[in-house]
């Protein structure tokens, strides 16, 4: 005779040495979590210049447009006069006003600025990481977690949050001067930093 409990019915599992019974393991199909990589020193990530000068060079296209859309707003105004023929004769009125023309180019110059700006910054930026200005400058935008660019939609919300670094009087844009990983709010807010190419 044998001191050990015979299997149990139905071919389940052996009992461990030592003692005692475990459930098999469920196997999941999460990854196990990225372990924090060492800190990066501030030096590895993009300076503020870098990024001032990336932003002119994403902006130039929409100043472009948008002078294109004002200069035809303003250079075909109407003006339209009207004479006074009562017995006050107080002669000549004229009033100027924007044509069809100036109204049209202007609405649809704007709409290519916005058409342009949800490319470059959406589509452009979320899918490799850099803007026209960003891949310029070489430097791009990734998640803090995982060092990949982040996707249109959370792209496009990323810069909607710089709506928090202009509402504080432009104090988030200055964020990347001082903070240790350069970001500024949006950056914090979205775990997003810049990093050289």
């Amino acid at each position: 005779m044998t001191d050990q409990p015979p299997p149990p019915q139905g071919g389940g599992y052996p009992p461990p040495p030592g003692g005692g019974y475990q459930a098999p393991q469920a196997a999941t199909s999460y990854p196990p979590p990225a372990a924090a990589g060492p800190a990066l020193p501030k030096e590895a990530y993009t300076p503020w210049l870098t990024r001032v000068l990336a932003w002119i060079i994403d902006f130039i296209p929409v100043f472009i447009l948008e002078g294109i859309g004002y200069g035809l707003l303003l250079g075909t105004r109407e003006t339209a006069c009207v004479t006074d023929t009562s017995e006050y004769d107080l002669g000549e009125f004229c009033a100027t006003g924007a044509s069809t023309l100036g109204q049209t180019s202007f609405i649809i110059t704007w709409l290519l600025s916005i058409a342009y700006i949800v490319w470059n910054y959406g589509y452009r930026q979320g899918t490799t990481g850099s803007s026209i200005g960003k891949s310029i400058m070489k430097f791009k935008v990734v998640s803090e977690k995982t060092g990949q660019p982040i996707g249109f939609g959370l792209s496009i919300v990323r810069q909607l949050a710089h709506i928090i670094d202009g509402a504080i009087c432009y104090i988030g844009y200055l964020f990347p001067l001082w903070d240790a990983k350069r970001q500024t709010i949006a950056d914090k807010i979205m775990t997003t930093v810049c990093l050289p190419l």
